[in-house]
């Protein structure tokens, strides 16, 4: 883990700053914080340690909106959606070890500019998405959010779709996430690709995703979450050029 070590404190500085700032759009908007992180770790530690770390970082973000939100969860969707996801998630985990690190960055790139164009090209739902589709959703999603880092702005679509709104909607997505995140993590454990400095960093950063995640729950009423959503579609189609080149 080198490039952990290398980190100098403007770096980290950076890191930190940015973590803040993703956990507070995913307050608002439910989604965006991990893709909006994402870059920042890859050019700081690079693409093979960026998705465990932030799988960390993540785990902790997702427990806070769940329980900053845990009167409204709606636990039927959730229950579903975890059953699926879970055995996805430790499938995908193993296969990320395998992937090639170029190849890996330029699909994070390709990830990241799809959400944008999915979020504005995808046709509006055909109806109310059935409680029962929620459990092939997490299998799909849980083998995907492994080897990506993060689904949420794909999935999203489908929760609201259900007909979950604000508390109800980042509170259930969440539980979904944390599952997930908390799969991934004991499988990256088993595969050394976490060690102490790694946990240290993810644990560090999941600090400040707490944090940002209690403030996007005070201004998720106040503020148009649309303004948020416009700043993580510029952030992620900046950062998904970047990773294209990169690779």
């Amino acid at each position: 883990m080198s490039e952990l070590a290398g980190l100098d404190p403007g770096t980290a500085l950076v890191i930190g700053l940015v973590a803040l700032l993703a956990a507070t759009l995913s307050g608002v908007t439910g989604f965006g914080g991990a893709v909006v992180l994402l870059p920042v770790l890859v050019w700081a530690v690079g693409p093979r340690l960026a998705i465990p770390v932030l799988t960390v970082a993540q785990l902790a973000g997702n427990l806070a909106r769940v329980g900053f939100n845990g009167r409204e969860v709606e636990w039927r969707v959730a229950t579903r959606f975890c059953l699926g996801a879970v055995p996805a998630a430790i499938t995908g985990s193993l296969a990320f070890a395998a992937v090639p690190v170029g190849l890996l960055t330029r699909a994070l790139g390709l990830f990241l500019l799809a959400c944008v164009a999915y979020r504005w090209l995808r046709p509006g739902p055909p109806g109310r998405f059935p409680l029962a589709g929620f459990l092939p959703l997490g299998a799909i999603f849980g083998f995907l959010s492994a080897l990506l880092g993060s689904v949420g702005p794909v999935v999203a679509p489908f929760f609201l779709a259900h007909g979950l709104v604000k508390g109800a909607y980042i509170g259930t997505e969440a539980l979904g996430a944390a599952a997930m995140h908390l799969t991934k993590t004991v499988v990256y454990g088993r595969l050394a690709l976490l060690d102490g400095a790694a946990l240290l960093l993810g644990g560090g950063l999941g600090l400040l995703m707490i944090a940002g995640s209690y403030l996007g729950k005070r201004v998720l009423d106040r503020l148009p979450a649309i303004w948020f959503t416009r700043l993580i579609e510029a952030v992620l189609i900046v950062a998904g050029l970047q990773l294209l080149s990169a690779g």
